[in-house]
């Protein structure tokens, strides 16, 4: 329906609505999108020949770099720049070498490595030998200090463009998982250091129709309270897995998402875990603390609401050897104790490290200042929104482990599983993942490879394709534990089969028989057929855990286009890099 402060008179008004309600589901999508494109105001054009040229370059993993390369590059237009966005996908390291001015905005993804996008690039871009005399640049690296080499990327290609000759007109900015407020004051350092950029000249204004007034946009820094309106356990009796579909409601918020994208949840900590820092810490919880960004609350709240109380990284060690002057903890922080660091950081929470290093407890402020913000939690949304118009649906495992004697939790799947209830509000905003994409054509086949919950965004790849009534084959490898607990939406995808939506699907329940059985060892066993279907032009994509399955489902496939296709081990790897250029191998791995 068309908002009550659109531009309309009420009599048209409600004709329109009528008319859109009479539109499929599929027209109604597309009439969205068309829509609130024209909520964009006209573009500032600048002369060519006056404004300075900027090349925003980017490698992204989940989408952040390439979002705040977007935002970078329309601020830089706002100041005179003429940028141009590049995805480090889509260029040689040689092309620098025609490049003056030079921003470049990259993730670190897992501990220390390239973007899968950008691994390519990154690869020549580290062993080619440029000379970049007359290039300008400036680096923002995005990372998680919770891994050992954060933002190793950032510093890699910082060190790399000053080793080619390039001159940096702005210090590199490393930034944490709330990188929103460092990258714009980098943004604004490394702009004004490029120098006076000619001032915009504006365009006589050209009708170019009406512009749906747009409501208030939710996002990150204001998320939507999206109610919970179901959730179900998807595990049968019996199994060691605890995994819920959730089922969100979107109306009313105006956001929008399309398969491959995920859905930020802004959790809260568990009020266990709460009170078990407040007891090694020695402090009671009604203390005031000020909180960065947030403002005075009493430390109960804050410790629950604002920040990360469990993951335990290294800069979290570092901050509490400042605060308490440990010498235990100076020996473990130095140099030769690098190994023993990585062991004891696996497997511990920021509360262990209190009992181990702060035996008498922390101020409250002492407490506050080693702590970052409470991060949200990123997940792979498994709805299509033709399928569930104004919903958004979530498959979630539940993390529980124990070690050192303790209870352990991951922080946003226990926070919907334990402490939300149906008809409750949860903080939500969509998250796009331009590189996890169906094909343009519904005709074009699809591979999906999507163990456990890995298979949440083929669930909405499937239901996308059957409300479009796209006729492309497709086949999805599925796999978890055991057949009879743990088979992941079962009656949908047989549904799917039966009315031929689903083409095929081959599963791997790895504990229903002596030896285990994943999904890799499925694809080698129907290796010829994998290789037709590739050759034919399908689409492969794969979903979930980055640490092993990810890595094994490439090498299978390697394998497979090896012997299949009778090529050597180096042609194998050529073709599948070639998928990957052609945006046709995609992984939502994590």
């Amino acid at each position: 329906m068309l908002p009550e402060h659109s531009p309309f008179s009420p009599d048209l008004r409600r004709a329109l609505d009528g008319l859109i309600a009479s539109f499929s589901p599929a027209q109604r999508f597309w009439l969205a999108g068309y829509l609130s494109a024209g909520d964009a105001a006209p573009a500032v054009v600048v002369p060519a020949a006056a404004a300075l040229k900027l090349t925003i370059l980017y490698g992204s993993e989940s989408g952040n770099s390439e979002k705040l390369a977007d935002l970078s590059a329309k601020e830089a237009k706002k100041r005179g720049f003429a940028p141009t966005v590049k995805n480090m996908a889509d260029i040689q390291p040689a092309d620098l070498a025609k490049v003056e001015n030079l921003l470049v905005i990259i993730s670190t993804w897992g501990d220390g490595e390239p973007p899968e996008t950008a691994t390519a690039f990154y690869k020549a871009f580290m062993t080619e030998t440029l000379s970049l005399p007359k290039l300008r640049f400036s680096v923002c690296s995005l990372g998680d200090t919770s891994y050992e080499k954060f933002c190793q990327m950032g510093k890699d290609f910082d060190a790399r463009l000053e080793s080619f000759g390039a001159q940096r007109i702005h210090p590199r900015v490393d930034c944490d998982l709330q990188y929103e407020k460092p990258h714009r004051a980098w943004l604004d350092g490394a702009l004004t250091a490029f120098g006076p950029a000619v001032a915009a000249v504006a365009p006589a204004p050209v009708f170019t129709g009406f512009a749906l007034p747009v409501a208030t946009e939710y996002d990150k820094a204001n998320p939507f309270a999206a109610e919970l309106k179901e959730r179900v356990l998807l595990n049968g009796k019996g199994t060691a897995k605890e995994t819920w579909h959730y089922e969100l409601s979107l109306e009313g918020s105006g956001l929008t998402y399309e398969p491959g994208d995920s859905l930020g949840v802004i959790p809260i900590n568990a009020p266990d875990v709460v009170e078990d820092l407040m007891k090694a810490a020695k402090l009671t919880g009604s203390e005031t603390v000020q909180v960065p960004d947030v403002g005075p609350k009493a430390l109960n709240y804050a410790l629950q609401e604002n920040l990360d109380i469990t993951a335990l990284s290294r800069p979290v060690l570092a901050k509490l050897q400042e605060v308490t002057k440990s010498k235990k903890l100076a020996t473990l922080l130095a140099e030769p104790a690098k190994e023993k660091l990585k062991d004891y950081l696996h497997g511990r929470w920021i509360v262990d490290a209190l009992e181990d290093f702060a035996p008498k407890g922390l101020s409250p402020e002492a407490l506050i200042s080693i702590l970052r913000p409470l991060p949200p939690r990123l997940y792979s949304i498994a709805s299509s929104p033709l399928a569930h118009p104004d919903e958004v649906h979530l498959t979630i495992a539940s993390v529980r482990y124990e070690t050192f004697g303790r209870h352990r939790k991951g922080v946003t799947s226990t926070y919907l599983a334990d402490l939300v209830k149906a008809g409750d509000k949860v903080p939500v905003y969509t998250n796009q993942n331009k590189n996890f994409r169906l094909p343009e054509s519904g005709d074009t086949p699809i591979i999906m490879v999507g163990p456990g919950t890995g298979v949440a965004p083929f669930r909405a790849f499937v239901e996308h394709r059957a409300a479009l009534e796209q006729k492309g084959k497709s086949w999805l490898f599925f796999g978890d534990q055991r057949y009879m607990f743990d088979f992941l939406y079962q009656t949908e995808w047989q549904d799917h089969l039966a009315s031929k939506t689903l083409t095929k699907l081959d599963v791997a329940f790895s504990r229903d028989q002596p030896e285990k059985i994943y999904v890799q060892q499925r694809m080698l066993e129907r290796a010829k057929e994998l290789y037709a279907w590739l050759e034919e032009g399908a689409h492969f994509y794969v979903c979930g855990d980055a640490t092993r399955m990810a890595h094994d489902v490439n090498e299978a496939l390697l394998t497979v286009v090896e012997k299949q296709g009778g090529k050597s081990r180096e042609a194998a790897e050529s073709y599948i890099e070639d998928l990957k250029k052609a945006r046709r191998y995609q992984r939502d791995v994590y």
